[in-house]
């Protein structure tokens, strides 16, 4: 580890920075993220890429490289252009990757949604990135027709007034590519996936080619040349998520590995994929781990081929860690911290056999090459030394180029000086480890999805029934964190505290339900008028454990 203090701050008080223990690792300047991540494609052009972990549908490298070009054809010939967003609203197919790199190839901006979201949600993402164009299957068709955007379908179903993938793939191959070829830029944007950031409701995340780039190049660095080709990844982290597109789709496609492509999460179904197609790794979210713990496994785990699991998107509790360390000893369990605002994965741990350092139980590893990383008094903004709890802040070529169109929340969360506030509290120990506290962001994390309490707040109070509302996260067990609410009546209200339940989960997707509602007098305001959510969860909690004792 090194730490520097070669930067000075306006009033000249020497910065505390830290920096990666590894040498820098060289970006190219030159190649768009589609040329980084198929690049050499056809030295393993037979080699599997995708495979649908059950009908055995399948990509091999030659194939994903072949049809990304044809499907930016496709979309060039629409009139798709340089800047144009894209929104993809499908769950976990083995043509994902395909369909995002070939929006980038072509100059347009991927912008992936949750097919589970209500339609209200898909058209405020549709409506906030502008637009021109959705992409979806045949389940989630109705959300998308309502939108008055042209829709193309991917899968085997036809419906009438959409555009068919295979039927444009067949055209595009046919098509002369006079006047249609793009001309893309490393600084150009390629993706716009939506965060609720450190505070607030959901915000589109400019990230350009150079961004995703530069994250990989960091996050890669620690792969030997032996494993290029012959590592198999579970693909079960839902690719609209950053986790996902970055972290498991590109990252593959760069070493040439396999992605087992899985849509549901299902205990049995997930230990049938990891044994029939010898899975090396899986990045999964605490959950997983828990009902791996949990629940009774049928499944021979001998022929369990497993190395590792990385988790991330959600905090690991750490009796999960503990439980899941003594069931399966042999097994590593890695915990990786990133956010879409840095383009995914920020801090990670190493290959010890390359004689990378490994990261001390429970931490969420070191800070990767390229990387500078303080730790920041949230009350004075000085940075703060090792072993200190601050805000971490990240400075990087994949930090954002900010929010689309609001230039309001990027001079929050990015100062002058180029670092990224992530409004998580975290400090770094003398070997250079870091360590996540606590978040000082409001953000519920539900089985690693994002839920912004403001958002359920605006549906509460849109109940003509509830005059105020405030939204916590409580901590449990299974999902990390579930979505708790305080709500003030009106007087004359009839409605039980069920029915107001109801009528949220109504209008937002499943994940974002409240999962627990109580009626209270008022909600406890700061003289700013800052809702004091800290006091609101103790006193929830505390209803909860009472209620509990009583039955």
């Amino acid at each position: 580890m090194e730490n520097t203090t070669k930067d000075l701050k306006k009033d000249d008080e020497e910065e505390i920075i830290f920096r990666s223990r590894y040498p820098s690792v060289p970006i190219p300047d030159d190649l768009t993220l589609p040329e980084f991540v198929l690049k050499d494609a056809e030295l393993y052009s037979s080699h599997v890429a995708f495979v649908d972990a059950t009908t055995k549908r399948s990509y091999t490298h030659g194939e994903v490289d072949r049809d990304v070009r044809r499907f930016s054809k496709a979309l060039r010939s629409l009139g798709l252009r340089t800047g144009h967003v894209v929104v993809v609203v499908l769950p976990n197919v083995i043509e994902y990757a395909i369909v995002a790199l070939g929006i980038m190839a072509a100059g347009g901006v991927f912008s992936g949604a949750n097919p589970s979201s209500h339609s209200s949600e898909i058209k405020k993402q549709v409506d906030l990135a502008e637009a021109k164009l959705i992409i979806t299957d045949e389940h989630t068709y109705k959300k998308a027709n309502e939108l008055g955007l042209p829709v193309i379908i991917v899968g085997e179903q036809r419906v009438p007034g959409a555009m068919f993938w295979s039927e444009l793939l067949d055209a595009a191959e046919r098509a002369s590519t006079t006047g249609i070829e793009p001309v893309v830029n490393q600084n150009d944007l390629c993706a716009l996936p939506f965060s609720s950031g450190t505070t607030g409701l959901s915000k589109g995340v400019m990230l350009t080619h150079r961004n995703i780039v530069a994250n990989l190049c960091s996050t890669l660095f620690s792969v030997s040349p032996e494993f290029i080709g012959k590592v198999t990844i579970l693909g079960l982290i839902p690719y609209f998520h950053i986790y996902g597109l970055t972290g498991i789709l590109c990252s593959t496609l760069r070493n040439k590995g396999k992605v087992v492509v899985m849509g549901r999460y299902d205990l049995s179904s997930v230990l049938k994929a990891l044994i029939e197609h010898e899975v090396h790794f899986a990045p999964i979210v605490p959950p997983i781990l828990l009902g791996m713990v949990k629940h009774p496994i049928a499944e021979d785990l001998a022929k369990l081929q497993l190395r590792s699991v990385m988790t991330a998107a959600a905090p690991l509790a750490p009796e999960i860690y503990e439980e899941f360390r003594r069931k399966f000893p042999q097994i590593q369990v890695q915990e990786a911290y990133g956010m879409t605002e840095h383009s995914c994965i920020t801090l990670t741990h190493g290959d010890p056999r390359k004689g990378h350092h490994t990261a001390k139980k429970r931490s969420v590893g070191y800070i990767l090459p390229n990387l500078e990383v303080k730790f920041v008094d949230p009350d004075t903004g000085r940075s703060l030394p090792s072993n200190t709890p601050g805000e971490i802040c990240v400075r990087s070529q994949c930090v954002m180029k900010g929010y689309y169109k609001n230039e309001a929340e990027t001079t929050q969360t990015i100062d002058e000086r180029g670092w990224l506030h992530t409004g998580d509290i975290g400090y770094i120990d003398d070997e250079g480890d870091m360590f996540i506290v606590d978040r000082m962001k409001e953000l519920i994390k539900y089985k690693g999805f994002q839920v912004a309490p403001a958002e359920l707040e605006g549906v509460l109070l849109g109940h003509p029934s509830v005059e105020d509302a405030a939204v916590v996260g409580l901590p449990d067990k299974e999902a990390g964190e579930i979505p708790g609410a305080n709500v003030v009546m009106c007087k004359d209200a009839r409605e039980s505290e069920e029915d107001i339940m109801k009528y949220v989960a109504d209008n937002v997707a499943h994940y974002k339900k409240v999962r627990v509602l109580h009626f209270v007098d008022e909600i406890p305001k700061s003289p700013s008028g800052k809702i004091m959510r800290r006091l609101i969860k103790q006193k929830m909690l505390e209803n909860i454990t009472k209620s509990m004792d009583a039955q």
